[in-house]
């Protein structure tokens, strides 16, 4: 009971983490590159920013403040002198000494007042410790000036009515004016280190980009040229691929080695049975089963088509207008009327025999069950889109992932006289899928059913 009642606030807790934490992750970049980029930049910057914020806080105000304290402590001495002996000598004496000794430019100015204070820069070190200063140690009225002259900082304090000493300092007597040195130093490090950073990651994420082009590469059936580099993980991955490929063709070409034995020896016994039925009387019933073993035959084609699938072929580049009318001629010849159009680059790059059996699925579906037939095919970017239109009666919106499983007939959605082994759109998709793409179905303008193929080409 206590265990379960301990468990129950931390997954309570996880939870509510995960809540938080998931817009943060939609917002971030999906890609290896990018992600490992921010790994590597974030905690950078965090680190220059605590450096930076300490030295600002630590060293730069502080120095700030202790040349900006004895400058103040050197005019209130110069006060104090001037009130301790005010003779008409002192002010000639007190600007000699502040010239020689203290490197300030001192001047009694009678018969004025203060200026109108200046407005107070939005970021200064300067302004707010020299005031400061001046107000602990001096302690009366005062007019300064930090951004007026850029080598220079001008001071004015009020002594009594109409007296008022003015006085120039060298801004690097009262501010440590040398310390963003060190920030350009930090800043210009930072970037040369995340260039050599961004240049390293770059290689050691392109092996594994050439690997995942590789594996899609081997899944459409192109020819690949992989060797493996990088890392040592990722050289184990690719030699992994390269191992899992070589099974794979060693896997197909046995099953492809099996089918030809087993299609072979099963014509063979077909063939015999033609031959037989031929030397017969042609009786009503030596016609039906004549019928039952081409029936027979094309459903040994359709099955051994569907488990060879197109694996042996590699993908070439082809004209799609002569693929395409070659087709519309096969449906023009069995009687429906086909119509063609072709929008974008003819040129694509696919399995041709492969490509050409599962648009010959997807007319004889739509030629076995409608009398007009639309083809149209759309080639933008890497991708090609053929879409199949027919005027039949259709299939319900329910029911159409259900006919792409293999052996599967909608008898009642489709005529239930036609023949047919159930395998033509669950080869077609297989086809599809095999190049990197997809069949769907959906409602025809046509009135009946649109069958879509997309694959990258």
């Amino acid at each position: 009971m206590a265990a379960s009642a301990l468990r129950q606030p931390r997954a309570f807790a996880r939870d509510a983490s995960r809540r938080l934490l998931r817009p943060l992750a939609a917002r971030l970049p999906k890609g290896l590159y990018a992600r490992s980029l921010i790994i590597i930049i974030t905690p950078f910057v965090l680190l220059q920013s605590v450096v930076a914020y300490v030295f600002m806080e630590r060293h730069w105000q502080l120095v700030t403040q202790r040349l900006s304290a004895a400058v103040t402590a050197d005019i209130a001495a110069l006060i104090d002198v001037h009130e301790t002996f005010p003779r008409k000598d002192t002010a000639d004496t007190l600007s000699r000494i502040a010239a020689e000794r203290l490197n300030l430019n001192v001047e009694i100015l009678e018969g004025v007042g203060l200026p109108p204070p200046l407005p107070t820069p939005f970021f200064s070190l300067l302004d707010e410790a020299l005031s400061d200063e001046i107000r602990r140690q001096i302690g009366r009225p005062f007019w300064i000036d930090t951004v007026g002259r850029s080598s220079f900082i001008e001071i004015r304090v009020l002594l009594k009515e109409g007296t008022v000493m003015r006085v120039f300092a060298r801004r690097s007597a009262a501010y440590a004016s040398n310390s963003h040195i060190f920030l350009v130093w930090m800043v210009g490090t930072s970037l040369i280190l995340l260039g050599v950073a961004i240049l390293f990651l770059r290689n050691q994420i392109r092996p594994i980009q050439k690997l995942a082009m590789a594996a899609e590469d081997f899944g459409r059936g192109r020819e690949i040229e992989f060797r493996p580099r990088g890392a040592r993980e990722v050289r184990q991955a690719g030699h992994a691929f390269l191992e899992m490929k070589r099974r794979i063709e060693r896997a197909m070409e046995q099953r492809t080695t099996m089918l030809n034995g087993v299609s072979h020896d099963l014509r063979t016994i077909l063939t015999r049975f033609r031959l037989s039925l031929a030397l017969l009387d042609q009786t009503p019933e030596v016609e039906d089963l004549r019928r039952d073993v081409d029936e027979m035959s094309r459903m040994l084609e359709g099955y051994l088509a569907f488990a060879r699938g197109d694996y042996g072929e590699q993908a070439v580049t082809a004209d799609l207008t002569a693929l395409l009318n070659e087709l519309k001629s096969d449906a023009e010849r069995s009687g429906h009327e086909t119509s063609l159009e072709i929008i974008g680059d003819p040129m694509v790059t696919l399995r041709v025999d492969a490509f050409k059996r599962l648009l010959f699925n997807l007319l004889s579906n739509a030629a076995r069950h409608g009398d007009h037939i639309a083809i149209s095919a759309q080639h933008e970017g890497r991708w090609l889109t053929v879409h199949v239109d027919d005027d039949g009666p259709g299939i319900p919106p329910q029911a159409r992932e259900e006919v792409f499983k293999p052996f599967v007939r909608l008898d009642e959605a489709r005529n239930q006289d036609e023949s047919g082994s159930g395998l033509g759109l669950a080869i077609a998709r297989d086809i599809a899928r095999s190049h990197g793409g997809e069949v769907t179905l959906a409602d025809s303008p046509l009135g009946g059913l649109r069958a879509s193929v997309r694959i990258p080409a």
